[in-house]
C-alpha cells in the first residue's frame, strides 16, 4: 500500500488530493471532483485541506 505523500508530479495547488487518490487507487480528478462537491456543503473542508498540506510530507 502507497504511502500517503504529496507527489511533484500532477499536483495542481498542493497535491493534496493527488496524494490521497494515489494512496486509496482513484483518479486524482475523482478525488477533486468529490472535494469541489464537498464544498458546496458546510464544514471545514478548506481547513481540512491546508492542514493536510502541511501535514503530509513532499515526496
Amino acid at each position: 500500500m502507497a504511502v500517503l505523500t504529496r507527489p511533484r508530479q500532477g499536483a495542481w495547488i498542493g497535491g493534496v488530493c493527488a496524494g490521497l487518490a494515489e494512496r486509496f487507487g482513484l483518479s486524482a480528478n475523482v478525488v477533486r471532483l468529490i472535494f469541489v462537491l464537498s464544498c458546496i456543503l458546510p464544514g471545514p473542508q478548506f481547513i481540512i485541506y491546508i492542514a493536510m498540506w502541511v501535514i503530509m510530507p513532499r515526496r
